[in-house]
């Protein structure tokens, strides 16, 4: 039963993939492409957590919490006597994450993401302290603080039990940081960039021809299969850009691919994915192994013990594996009905994906991840 329910979820998924990799509507240029040079940064910090409930860093082994939170002090203030260390329960170092949209500006919000760096439990009913977020070149571009807001869960009993649910040691601050200082921007001047998400040059052919249809010949050309550059027409630049990339495309199909992730038998293929002929048989080995207890107790008056006797039971069953033939051109469709009409287990596909593609029969690129 659980085998079945298997194969009808690859069979759905493999429908929807089909459907991916045929493209049955055009595709925006933004969705394919960006203009070279407006992207994000990434930023990051170091800062304090506080307000835990008794869930925070043993400062005894993060000797680094206690010295932040002493800096910090003493910034404000407060002097901590020499030779006192003070073992707090309720406040956990963290690394602060976060990436400075293009074209930010001072004043703007931007989320942050806030991960435990020491051994705190968990984050949950925290609130991170004013923090500086910095750039790879040292300079400050933003200040994080905020309460958390975290997804995880955990309990930990007396005895060192302990259970939980995701990661509660790591959590997020919607709007969580100021912007304090603007990246320059690299404003379009010139020759107009375009790099594909994805290399394939029939996109790139395609953009192209779309690009001087729209803006007349010669606009555009393709350097190779990622880039091409487009010579904008005289005018405003940002209205050419708004209407460069709200232009219609069909993107080329994708290739031929099969992905499986052998640790969970989970396989995704996409629609053009095909067989030559092959004939393929699968059997499945079982073996059951039971334990049982004989007791043996003396009679009524007798001086011996009772004896409880372990007793195993090893079984081992084979299938007879039926085999199953692959004419040739065969679809995805027919490959997911063929495996499942054999009974197969996601795992079991692995080992028939894989052999197919040994013996040259697969018209695919397997990727096992």
């Amino acid at each position: 039963m659980r085998n079945s329910i298997a194969i009808r979820s690859l069979l759905l998924l493999s429908g929807v993939f089909a459907l991916i990799g045929t493209p049955a509507h055009a595709e925006r240029i933004k969705d394919l492409a960006q203009v070279a040079g407006v992207r994000g940064n990434p930023l990051v910090g170091y800062g304090l957590v506080v307000g835990l409930d008794g869930s925070g860093d043993r400062t005894s082994q993060t000797p680094f919490t206690v010295q932040s939170l002493k800096t910090m002090l003493d910034q404000l203030g407060v002097t901590i006597p020499p030779g006192v260390n003070p073992q707090l329960k309720n406040v956990a170092a963290v690394a602060i994450q976060a990436e400075l949209p293009a074209y930010a500006k001072p004043g703007q919000s931007i989320d942050v993401t806030v991960s435990s760096i020491g051994n705190a439990g968990s984050l949950r009913g925290g609130a991170l302290l004013m923090a500086p977020l910095r750039g790879a070149d040292g300079q400050v571009y933003a200040i994080a603080q905020g309460t958390l807001v975290v997804s995880g869960f955990g309990a930990a009993g007396r005895d060192g039990s302990r259970i939980s649910v995701n990661a509660p040691n790591g959590g997020s601050i919607p709007n969580g940081a100021i912007v304090e200082r603007a990246v320059a921007g690299a404003a379009p001047t010139g020759v107009v960039t375009l790099n594909l998400h994805e290399f394939d040059f029939t996109t790139a052919a395609r953009i192209v021809s779309a690009i001087d249809g729209a803006f007349g010949p010669g606009r555009a050309h393709a350097v190779d299969g990622v880039t091409i550059e487009v010579t904008p027409p005289a005018g405003d630049r940002i209205a050419f850009l708004s209407r460069l990339e709200s232009l219609d495309i069909n993107p080329g199909a994708a290739a031929a691919k099969v992905i499986v992730n052998a640790r969970t038998g989970t396989v995704v293929m996409g629609g053009e994915v095909t067989v030559m002929p092959a004939a393929v048989s699968h059997g499945s080995l079982t073996v059951s192994i039971t334990e049982t207890a004989q007791v043996s107790q003396p009679g009524a008056f007798a001086r011996g013990d009772t004896v409880v006797a372990p007793q195993s039971n090893v079984e081992v069953a084979q299938d007879g594996g039926r085999m199953f033939m692959f004419a040739g051109g065969t679809s995805l469709e027919s490959i997911v009905r063929a495996v499942n009409a054999v009974g197969a287990a996601p795992g079991d596909i692995v080992a028939i994906l894989e052999a197919l593609k040994r013996a040259g029969a697969l018209r695919a690129e397997l990727e096992v991840i």
